[in-house]
């Protein structure tokens, strides 16, 4: 298991970092299930969205714009834009039977991709990113709510490093990733 602040290896067990101390249980996350419906997922994105933006919200502007080892919240909230932008053309991509561009040569832990949507968005506006935030993740839940649940959690042969890549798979990484960014910045914000 990989460290969501140092980015160290750790034994899939451990519940703390063995490098930063930073805590991996993920017990405060929202759970991913795969019994769950579209509309279930649905609201958990929006329930970690939700999460998420209230704890950036109650940042001091210099915490906002101040490095957590290599980003910033900033950089945090700037990337998750373009993730929830970026779900909605990877998800046309899986429905057609291709691997979303995002996954061709991503670097390292996706930091080719991150990299660029770091300087896409890169208003140092909190509020202005927070508004940002919102929209995309709205037009990512209109896109959603417009799928058949058959097409949500189908398989259209599209693997990446060896595993089925879905719909479903893709929202649950996404959700994911904003509770672990989140518990990321709550952890560092607490120092």
């Amino acid at each position: 298991m990989k460290c969501p602040k140092c980015h160290s290896d750790n034994p899939s067990n451990s519940k703390c970092c063995s490098e930063c101390g930073f805590q991996l249980d993920s017990s405060d996350r929202h759970p991913v299930s795969h019994n769950e419906t579209l509309d279930a997922q649905i609201t958990k994105f929006e329930l970690s969205l939700q999460d998420f933006a209230q704890l950036v919200a109650s940042l001091r502007e210099k915490q906002f714009l101040e490095n957590i080892y290599d980003w910033s919240p900033r950089d945090i909230v700037a990337h998750l834009i373009g993730w929830n932008r970026y779900i909605i053309d990877g998800s046309k991509q899986i429905m057609k039977g291709e691997v979303p561009f995002y996954d061709i040569e991503p670097g390292e832990d996706y930091s080719k991709v991150n990299a660029v949507l770091v300087r896409e968005y890169s208003s140092r506006d909190k509020q202005e990113l927070l508004d940002e935030l919102k929209a995309s993740t709205q037009e990512l839940i209109q896109f959603l709510q417009l799928l058949d649940s058959s097409v949500w959690d189908r398989d259209y042969g599209v693997r990446h490093q060896g595993a089925i890549i879905t719909i479903r798979d893709t929202i649950d990484e996404l959700i994911e990733d904003y509770d672990i960014h989140r518990e990321q910045i709550r952890e560092w914000a607490k120092d």
